[in-house]
């Protein structure tokens, strides 16, 4: 019986099965033959695929079938370098589907992040590798999110037509309604520290204690600060009859009791306060006591009334002589020279400042606004545009105030209660003087000389 040629079956074999890493079944080789081992041994071997180096253990697949023959590590498999399957009709060089259709690759954006999917709810991002944007990019003011709109206005036919279509008809607001806005933006201008006005004439009778009662709750009435207006006039001042009367308390109780004071509450004792919120320390009633009102007194006065209010309106006396003045003008900010519409009342005015410059306060003079208030209804033949350019060549301002018969009365004031024109004119004057509030304080205040 002639010996069996193992070689041949098993190449037969070979050819007709996929390999397989597990060891095929048949006889051992402990039973071929010794010349067909030779044989097998003289063959050479086929060349193997070289492996990549492996960092973890390797996956091998069958020669023949539909996955890949090379050996994939998973470092390889986590970086997506691995050869991936092929399944029938997909090519990975070309991208073709199983339809045979051609697919051009993902489009991946440059930072390497995936993009958004812009769709109804959806808003494509500009992404973290995206140029730096403008300062005004991330800007979520109002000004900015909100979508413009016209301001409602405030009065006349506009205002009825917004009100009557309830507010579906907006005409937006008038020229008047615009320059006052703009004007009570200028009065609630930022103050920082505490600002101080004195009301200065020479003459009596021109309204100079309703021009501080007026102007002072204006103030009160637009700003949140407080403001207070303190009587320094030595001959029974009438300033605590403009507001409802709270408190029989004056400065001389205030001065009598500062140890005593620590707090708003603690001052708020000694004034009165009035609708607008305006509050008045009174003086004494007694012109004798009332003497005693010295220049040491009222820097006493404001040193502690200046730590509790933000605005003090001091209404003078029409001496200038009288021994509190000194410090009024020397611890004013600014001064407003009140001036009747009649050639009497603008006369003293101008004396006013012409004793102001002979006695070193040329510049307070500067920062001065003068008021020409209208007390009686007519100015006669009086030439006020004259008027006005006199005193405008020497102040900061000239405003005019209208006659009023609220203020006429000589009662308690309410602001209510006056002319549009007059509030008007009221708005105007307060805007003028709050735009010095920037330099509060600036001034270089005088040495106190101890007596």
């Amino acid at each position: 019986m002639e010996p069996r040629d193992d070689t041949g079956a098993e190449r037969e074999a070979g050819d007709a099965a996929p390999r397989s890493s597990t060891p095929p079944s048949g006889p051992s080789r402990e039973t071929t033959s010794a010349p067909a081992e030779a044989e097998r041994a003289a063959a050479p071997e086929p060349a193997a695929e070289p492996a990549p180096a492996a960092e973890g253990p390797a996956v091998a697949a069958a020669a023949d079938s539909p996955d890949t023959t090379r050996r994939v590590d998973t470092a390889e498999a986590a970086r997506g370098d691995a050869a991936q399957p092929r399944h029938p009709g997909f090519d990975p060089r070309v991208g073709a589907g199983p339809t045979g259709r051609v697919a051009g690759p993902p489009a991946v954006p440059a930072t390497g992040e995936r993009a958004p999917v812009a769709g109804r709810f959806t808003t494509p991002g500009r992404g973290a590798g995206a140029p730096a944007a403008g300062p005004g990019t991330y800007d979520l003011s109002s000004a900015q999110l909100l979508r413009p709109s016209k301001r409602p206005p405030q009065t006349g036919w506009r205002r009825a037509l917004f009100v009557g279509t309830g507010g579906l008809v907006n005409p937006g607001e008038s020229t008047s309604d615009a320059a006052r806005r703009e004007l009570i933006a200028r009065v609630n201008q930022p103050l920082h520290g505490c600002y101080k006005i004195a009301m200065l004439s020479l003459k009596g009778g021109v309204g100079k204690t309703t021009m501080t009662t007026t102007l002072g709750s204006t103030f009160a009435s637009l700003r949140g600060d407080r403001v207070i207006a303190v009587d320094a006039n030595p001959d029974r001042g009438t300033l605590s009859q403009k507001i409802p009367l709270e408190t029989t308390a004056t400065v001389r109780h205030l001065l009598r009791d500062a140890n005593r004071v620590r707090r708003y509450s603690d001052v708020r004792a000694y004034t009165s306060q009035g609708p607008s919120r305006l509050e008045i320390l009174a003086s004494e009633q007694d012109p004798a006591v009332s003497e005693a009102f010295s220049e040491v007194d009222y820097r006493r006065t404001v040193t502690l009334l200046e730590h509790f209010y933000n605005v003090v309106l001091t209404d003078c006396g029409t001496g200038l002589m009288h021994s509190a003045m000194k410090g009024v003008l020397d611890v004013a900010d600014s001064l407003l020279i009140v001036s009747s519409a009649s050639i009497d009342g603008a006369r003293s005015a101008s004396a006013t400042l012409d004793w102001l410059d002979a006695h070193g306060y040329r510049d307070l003079v500067s920062r001065s606004v003068a008021v020409i208030n209208y007390v009686r209804r007519s100015s006669g033949n009086v030439d006020l545009d004259r008027v006005a350019d006199h005193f405008a060549a020497r102040c900061r301002a000239v405003v005019r105030m209208p006659f009023d018969p609220h203020l006429e009365e000589g009662a308690e004031i309410e602001l209510e209660k006056l002319s549009s024109r007059t509030r008007s004119a009221l708005l105007e004057l307060a805007a003028t003087v709050a735009d010095d509030f920037g330099r509060a304080g600036s001034r270089v205040r005088r040495p106190v000389i101890p007596r």
